[in-house]
């Protein structure tokens, strides 16, 4: 199953107010949900610079874009934005940035990526196979308290001292290797789960979250993306989890405040005065898109617009 449904399509493109002749950057390709609508509603003289940390992402985007003049792919992470955009605009202002967090359907899906419980696969997990190390070689050497840290930072999992105990003693009998593994591992340590939900959600995604640095890639791609965007630019992002919804608010509203101690000051420097002016209320998917979509339910979507 190669399918993957855009989320909150319809408001993410209100929420950035698309110029026909405008740069943008879709900094979270995916399999070009987002992207194709962007392009759909841009004109000739439009622009779009598409991101992805996943090779095989970007494998898919070339073949199903080939024709596609208006699109630039490329094979790289929204953490670099402030060196990306201006290398690929050739003086364009950026008119918006849209991030699409997460993990897309043909990666949880595939078996091989190792980021689902419920398929037995290589104990994998990251974004680009071709960096960094799988979350298999971590823990065949991270100690019980890092892996209980990880599990309850990242997955807020209240048993994440049994499962880290769990897998310790496990890959002390035979590697761990495998998510079916790491799957029963996790359900004998879990004595309770939410209803529908399988006990190793949580850890599961704690471990893809910590072994992707995916909160400290967002922090680096909001701040990037603030600096590439034009006056007048927004920026709109989906987030499916809780950690990345605060992250994404906090930053957001930082940057739209005035520091508390300037106010009452007759005149506020200009690089203290608030970079973003936010846009509306946080908006989630409707009936209709989860009854299409029911891997949508936890998504949410933030737009700001930077100050001139």
């Amino acid at each position: 199953m190669d399918e993957h449904k855009p989320v909150l399509a319809a408001e993410a493109l209100e929420g950035l107010a698309l110029e026909a002749g405008g740069y943008y950057v879709d900094a979270t390709f995916g399999r070009g949900g987002h992207a194709a609508l962007i392009l759909q509603a841009l004109g000739r003289e439009g622009r779009l610079l598409a991101l992805d940390r996943d090779p095989q992402a970007i494998a898919a985007g070339h073949q199903r874009f080939a024709d596609e003049v208006r699109l630039t792919l490329l094979h790289a992470s929204f953490a670099d934005l402030a060196t990306l955009v201006p290398a690929y605009a050739h003086q364009h202002a950026c008119r918006g940035v849209l991030f699409d967090l997460g993990v897309s359907s043909p990666q949880l899906d595939d078996p091989q990526r190792g980021f689902s419980f419920r398929a037995d696969g290589p104990l994998d997990m990251r974004m680009d196979p071709t960096r960094g190390e799988p979350v298999s070689a971590w823990l065949a050497r991270a100690s019980v308290d890092e892996i209980r840290q990880v599990i309850t930072t990242f997955g807020e999992e209240r048993f994440a001292r049994r499962v880290a105990q769990a897998i310790v003693h496990a890959r002390g009998v035979a590697p761990l290797t495998r998510t079916a593994q790491l799957a029963a591992l996790v359900a004998g340590a879990v004595r309770t789960r939410e209803p529908g939900k399988h006990p190793a959600t949580r850890t599961f995604q704690a471990l893809r979250m910590f072994i992707n640095d995916e909160l400290g890639q967002l922090e680096r791609g909001l701040h990037a993306a603030l600096e590439v965007l034009a006056p007048g630019g927004r920026l709109a992002v989906i987030s499916f989890h809780s950690l990345e919804d605060r992250a994404v608010k906090r930053f957001m509203q930082g940057q739209s405040q005035l520091d508390p101690a300037l106010k009452g000051l007759p005149v506020i420097p200009a690089s203290a005065r608030p970079r973003l002016r936010l846009i509306g209320r946080k908006q989630r998917p409707g009936e209709a898109e989860l009854s299409r979509n029911p891997r949508a339910r936890s998504a949410l979507l933030r737009v700001a617009e930077k100050q001139p």
